[in-house]
């Protein structure tokens, strides 16, 4: 597939998905969320795909929503004040972040963020639903929207808490100031700090770890699993689904490979693949509606 805001490549089991409107810093826009949208959806088809590495050209991640671009936002003309739910219930008042967070939420491959300089604004919250960050030391954080007169955005009121503290989020959102690597590590919102050329080396060695070693359809399981997780009311729920998990994969060819290989100590070779094999009960959650 062609694209225009990003590029992809396939190497050793890995997409990397490079944002790519270095001019720009890469500013994210409406083509830019269809076309990692798209990117998405080819990576969960293709089997030979087993992880993602998400990083910018240039010298920057992602400065943020394009503002001199008048499609970064899709959004109907409204009357802020209306009481109408129809007029809060338009399609055209969805946010694109958003949509692009729902469509990592989904993803079926790990998925790794190499975050190479400036992310603010999407930059930083198109991260969230991301598995793992990682950062080069010249990477810049900020959740900048207060600052802009608007409002966190790309469902991170939800993301963001769970990855650093309710407190945390609140003060980096009410400030809107903009922070270095050593402060994302320490508050968890990033994994580690690299010098720029070993950023992307690292990145791939975390995704070559488990492209290798792991199988495929336990770790779509297991992403989806911990994720869908997060927000259950109870435990029971997650005892729900680690059950019908662990007797689905029990008897699936990948559970009798991994116990020979063990044995045999040898690698793996998981016969089980992503398009084909997911247990009959997967998904088994349902999308709440846009509304």
């Amino acid at each position: 597939m062609s694209f225009t805001t990003i590029q992809t490549a396939v190497a050793d089991n890995i997409m990397t998905l490079t944002l790519n409107r270095p001019e720009k810093l890469n500013a994210f826009n409406e083509t830019m969320m269809q076309e990692m949208i798209a990117a998405l959806d080819l990576a969960d088809a293709d089997d030979d795909v087993r992880a993602i590495v998400v990083t910018g050209a240039g010298r920057g991640f992602c400065a943020g929503a394009d503002l001199d671009d008048g499609d970064a936002f899709s959004s109907a003309d409204l009357d802020p004040k209306s009481t109408d739910p129809a007029t809060w219930s338009n399609p055209q008042n969805r946010d694109s972040g958003g949509l692009l967070a729902l469509r990592l939420f989904r993803c079926l491959k790990p998925v790794i963020a190499a975050v190479n300089g400036p992310s603010v604004g999407i930059g930083s919250t198109m991260q969230l639903p991301m598995d793992i960050r990682i950062a080069s030391d010249k990477a810049k954080f900020g959740f900048v929207f207060a600052r802009r007169g608007i409002v966190p955005e790309a469902a991170s009121s939800w993301f963001l808490s769970r990855a650093v503290g309710l407190s945390t989020a609140l003060e980096w959102c009410y400030s809107g100031r903009v922070f270095g690597a050593e402060e994302a590590l320490a508050a968890g919102l990033i994994r580690s700090i690299h010098a720029p050329d070993d950023l992307l080396p690292a990145a791939y060695d975390i995704a070559q770890e488990i492209a290798d070693n792991a199988a495929p359809v336990s770790v779509a399981m297991t992403r989806q699993m911990l994720w869908q997780m997060s927000g259950a009311p109870h435990p029971m729920m997650a005892h729900q689904i680690d059950s019908r998990a662990v007797a689905a994969r029990s008897v699936q060819g990948d559970s009798a490979e991994g116990v020979a290989s063990f044995f045999e100590k040898r690698p793996a070779e998981f016969p089980d693949r992503v398009s084909t094999d997911m247990p009959g009960f997967f998904p088994w959650w349902n999308e709440p509606p846009w509304a």
